[in-house]
């Protein structure tokens, strides 16, 4: 604790004092009433109970005035002077600058210069710049850090808790940003403006907005002559990185390309505090008609008008935006006759409103063009299923239709040939079919058998087992399938009455008695020749 009051001898924490880096490095210039109503909003209700508003003030700005005298002495802010009701004014250094960069994650080439000698004459206009400010941001309380406080103070921050949000936050809010007509963005040159806030909040719908802020001080010609500045600008093109030209402005901030539909350029919003000698009711009526060509749009049949090239010119006052917020109908734009909230009043809800008609329309044209598409579809789908239903075959034995599965297998392949055995059948028929066929081929080996030969020769068996003549024993089926009597009668075997055994003692008897001639036997020559003297195969009978 020694070390830490040594570093920070106001006893500061690290939250209060980034409180101060985000709120002066957007803003440049502010109050530590300023700072704490914009980082801190719960303080604003927990010192209710004091006795003066003075000492109000003081009870929920002391953590942040330590905060501001902790940066003071380490060379981050300084004092700027003061306001014209006797607040003092801070403001950062270069160094502060440097780290209020890493706080708000902008590069330090955006933060700006410093706002010294912003103070010397009650720097009016740059305190109307942050109540406008406030005015959009709304800033909500944390109810956590009231947790232990009154059911009174709970009760008061609550309601501002339900009451309609604002836009953004701190980091959506740049001040004092040149828009430079001639030279470049680090170096602007001549003819170019400069707007008091531009803010980029495209998560609540409002990517891109310039706020420019009077004390009414400014005449409409004038005010005139800097909406002309800020033409200029929107119409400046420069070539962007990948060579090709593009809007100066949208090379650094990613509006959409549209703006409600139109092509418009970014919309600017002028805030009137009422603190000058002239009446705003009168200057924004004669500003809108001195104006009218940069914001007049070209009506269309659908009641609606389009902006392409022109800039949306919006007006309120500081005391109506501070009541009612941007939620508020309090915004005027130019070439309206009633009051909007600022989203409705930048965008053109008029056309909106034709497009999502237009889209209604054509969303219903559609399905009605798609209804009509079905039923040709199925009207077509019926007729054809009817004109192959006259098609479908019927089966030539029971009458019945063909299924699909067995039409398809009945077609006829690419060669006229039915891919189906039995073509004209249903299943049931077919089955029926075939198990006849199969009972047919079953009979039919029963049947003697037709040999066909090379010769158109065929067997014929005998309906008896032939029986050998000499040992009186059955041809066994190989010895009778040899003896067949072929087509002509006769049988290939030299000796069909005998049975294997026989055949064989036979031939071998043969061969002793005339060795040599047996070959003509072999040869299929039948018996040697008879020789002169007698028969020589009488010995051999019995």
């Amino acid at each position: 604790m020694a070390g830490k009051r040594k570093n920070n001898p106001a006893g500061s924490t690290n939250s209060y004092r980034g409180d101060v880096l985000r709120v002066l490095g957007a803003l440049k210039v502010a109050t530590a009433d300023q700072i704490q109503r914009i980082g801190a909003p719960h303080l604003s209700f927990r010192h209710a109970g004091k006795e003066t508003p003075s000492k109000q003030k003081q009870a929920r700005t002391a953590s942040h005035t330590g905060a501001l005298s902790d940066m003071r002495k380490h060379g981050l802010s300084e004092n700027g002077g003061s306001t014209e009701t006797g607040d003092s004014l801070r403001n950062l250094t270069l160094k502060g600058l440097e780290a209020a960069c890493y706080e708000l994650r902008r590069p330090v080439t955006e933060m700006g210069p410093t706002a010294r000698g912003a103070g010397s004459s009650g720097a009016s206009h740059p305190m109307a710049v942050n109540e406008t400010v406030i005015a959009m941001l709304r800033p909500k309380p944390n109810m956590a850090k009231l947790a232990d406080d009154p059911p009174h103070v709970q009760a008061a921050a609550q309601a501002a808790v339900d009451a309609p949000d604002g836009i953004g936050s701190i980091a959506s809010y740049r001040t004092e940003v040149p828009l430079p007509a001639t030279g470049t963005w680090n170096a602007p040159g001549k003819g170019g403006a400069q707007a008091d806030l531009v803010l980029t909040a495209p998560q609540d719908q409002v990517p891109l907005l310039f706020i420019e802020v009077d004390n009414c001080h400014e005449s409409a010609e004038e005010l005139a002559d800097k909406l002309e500045k800020y033409a200029r600008f929107f119409r400046r093109e420069v070539k962007d990185t990948d060579g090709r030209e593009r809007p100066m402005w949208r090379t650094r901030w990613s509006a959409p390309d549209t703006w409600s539909g139109d092509a418009a350029y970014p919309p600017v919003l002028l805030v009137f505090n009422r603190v000058g000698e002239r009446n705003p009711d009168r200057t924004v009526p004669r500003l809108a008609e001195l104006t009218r060509h940069l914001w007049q749009g070209q009506r269309q049949k659908g009641g609606y008008h389009h902006y392409d090239g022109r800039i949306p010119i919006i007006a309120t006052g500081l005391n109506q935006l501070r009541e009612h917020g941007p939620e508020g109908p309090v915004f005027l734009r130019f070439g309206r006759d009633h009051k909007q909230p600022l989203r409705e009043a930048i965008g053109n809800p008029r056309r909106e409103a034709a497009d999502a008609r237009a889209r209604e329309e054509a969303k219903a044209h559609q399905e009605e063009y798609q209804a009509q598409v079905r039923r040709a579809a199925q009207e077509q789908a019926a007729k054809k299923a009817a004109e192959r239903e006259v098609r479908r075959p019927v089966c030539a034995g029971c009458g019945a239709r063909f299924t699909d599965e067995r039409w398809e297998v009945a077609q006829v392949t690419d060669w006229g040939a039915p891919k189906d055995s039995h073509p004209h059948l249903c299943d049931d028929c077919k089955q029926k079919a075939l198990a006849a066929e199969r009972h047919a081929a079953a009979k039919q080996e029963h049947r003697e058998p037709v040999r066909r030969g090379a010769e158109q020769q065929s067997f014929q068996r005998s309906p008896h087992r032939p029986v050998c003549t000499e040992c009186g024993a059955s041809f066994t089926d190989e010895r009778w399938k040899v003896t067949e009597r072929v087509g002509w009668g006769a049988s290939p075997e030299l000796r069909p009455h005998l049975c294997g055994g026989c055949n064989r003692r036979f031939v071998a008897d043969l061969q002793q008695a005339w060795p040599g001639e047996h070959r003509h036997e072999e040869q299929g020559q039948g018996v040697p020749e008879q020789k002169a003297g007698g028969t020589w195969l009488s010995r051999f009978r019995r």
